[in-house]
């Protein structure tokens, strides 16, 4: 977490509004190669989900860590998936919902 007080670095990604001086609510996940892997942009009214924030960080370094990756809900500590051919169009017979739960 930064401050921009000037918009630079808001410029740069896109979330400096010129009109109002100031940069709207932006959040950038960015991998140590420089790769940003995530982003969420949300009006000033609406405060970000700093648990959300978490668990993808958790989970965009265990994918790194491990080449494994994430089904939809995933929480820590919970089942993740082996991407390769035998996965493809298979996802929801090997992983169930509940599984993030």
């Amino acid at each position: 977490m930064l401050s921009d007080a000037g918009g630079r670095i808001g410029s740069a990604y896109g979330v400096y509004d010129e009109e109002a001086g100031v940069n709207i609510r932006g959040r950038f996940l960015i991998d140590p190669d420089g790769v940003i892997q995530a982003m969420e942009t949300l009006a000033p009214p609406v405060g970000r989900n700093v648990p959300e924030l978490i668990r993808q960080v958790k989970a965009f370094q265990h994918v790194r860590a491990t080449g494994e990756v994430m089904p939809s809900g995933w929480q820590p500590g919970k089942p993740t998936l082996k991407p390769g051919p035998d996965l493809v169009g298979r996802v929801w017979k090997v992983w169930k919902p509940e599984m993030a739960f």
